[in-house]
């Protein structure tokens, strides 16, 4: 079959891959043609157009850029409609994927949706457009089943969480080795995740950064985005003890004592790596002030929205502070909340369901397309 997959961001690509993968053992004559990104392309997929093309955030922003989401959606419909699936899989990335699903779906062709759109967060109204639009819906929180099925009647397939699989798929990395080959000092690392986009990591790694002064007998890592050079990085390290590695986050993360996060599908990753962690967030005033009236929900990391309580410290806008964040990362530094926390991380792994997403979101896609 010919499978048309979009995916518009650098988390999506992984699971995208994966996913590519598992369909070629469903589907041998299996073809592909995506929007994604490198991942996506090494797994088989003829890359469209690259996520780094794509991803715009924040309110403003997607504002000053509606003439290229325009000219997105409107080439993306013309190439579906010239390459002629079999089967269109929506990975995420709302704003785009469900316009594009109300076009194919008048046409008359199979959606199906593999990670939900986050509508128990905010725009919860666009049930009506998924009900009308998607015809198989694959959930990765637990939570989301009871969402759809309970409250708003509609059926989907909870399939666990496919970054179980990532993580325990990789190669793991002793630490002493990590170190010489990234030229480290020795010291126990702390890895700085602030983010892919050049936007919040201009916000996040500043302040991120003032902590080494402060903790001088620790060694900090920035993880480098795929989607942006060293060169971008570079104006912000002036510390000697501070790294950049790029392309390396699951093995910085395996090796890593703390972690400070920026809120995103990075604060899973670094719980599922038992890696105790703060979540920072921080946009501009008005997108804030925007985001905070749309969204209702008591936490903004996924650790602690899936165990529904707080198990990881987040510190957002104005509470993302050098004063703070000095506080918090002592905090998770000391031997009591780190034998706490990683006893919530057992729990929360034990919630996601297990290994095995990509097999069965693939399994469901080709029996579900054969009807």
């Amino acid at each position: 079959m010919k499978y048309y997959i979009i995916a518009g961001e650098a988390s999506g690509d992984l699971h995208g891959a994966n996913l590519i993968k598992a369909l070629k053992l469903k589907d041998v004559k299996a073809e592909f043609k995506c929007w994604g990104g490198d991942l996506m392309a090494a797994a088989g997929g003829t890359l469209v157009k690259h996520y780094k093309e794509l991803a715009f955030m924040g309110f403003a922003e997607v504002i000053m850029n509606l003439r290229t989401i325009a000219g997105n959606l409107k080439f993306c419909k013309a190439d579906i409609l010239a390459y002629k699936p079999d089967v269109i899989i929506f990975i995420d990335y709302p704003g785009f994927n469900m316009r594009i699903a109300e076009f194919v779906k008048k046409h008359g062709y199979k959606t199906q949706y593999y990670i939900s759109p986050q509508i128990w967060a905010w725009k919860e109204g666009r049930i009506k457009n998924i009900k009308r639009d998607v015809d198989e819906m694959y959930v990765i929180l637990p939570f989301e089943k009871d969402f759809y099925e309970k409250k708003h009647q509609f059926p989907v397939h909870f399939v666990g969480h496919p970054l179980i699989d990532a993580i325990a798929d990789r190669t793991q990395v002793k630490l002493e080795e990590f170190q010489e080959a990234h030229g480290l000092n020795g010291k126990p690392i702390i890895a700085l995740l602030p983010g892919s986009r050049k936007q919040e990591i201009t916000k996040m790694l500043s302040v991120m950064l003032k902590m080494a002064d402060k903790f001088l007998d620790y060694q900090f890592v920035i993880a480098g985005a795929p989607s942006q050079s060293y060169d971008f990085y570079a104006p912000f390290i002036k510390q000697d003890n501070v790294s950049f590695i790029s392309n390396k986050t699951y093995d910085l993360m395996s090796v890593s004592y703390a972690a400070i996060v920026t809120s995103g599908t990075a604060t899973l990753e670094a719980a599922l790596f038992k890696l105790p962690e703060i979540v920072c967030y921080k946009t501009s005033w008005l997108s804030y002030q925007i985001g905070k009236r749309l969204i209702k929900l008591k936490f903004i990391s996924l650790v602690n929205l899936i165990m529904d309580r707080e198990v990881v410290t987040e510190l957002i806008q104005d509470d993302f502070n050098e004063n703070r964040l000095e506080i918090e990362l002592n905090r998770i530094l000391n031997e009591g909340t780190r034998s706490q926390m990683f006893e919530d991380y057992y729990d929360l792994e034990l919630k996601l369901g297990g290994t095995g997403a990509s097999q069965k979101v693939a399994t469901l896609i080709v029996d579900s397309s054969k009807k």
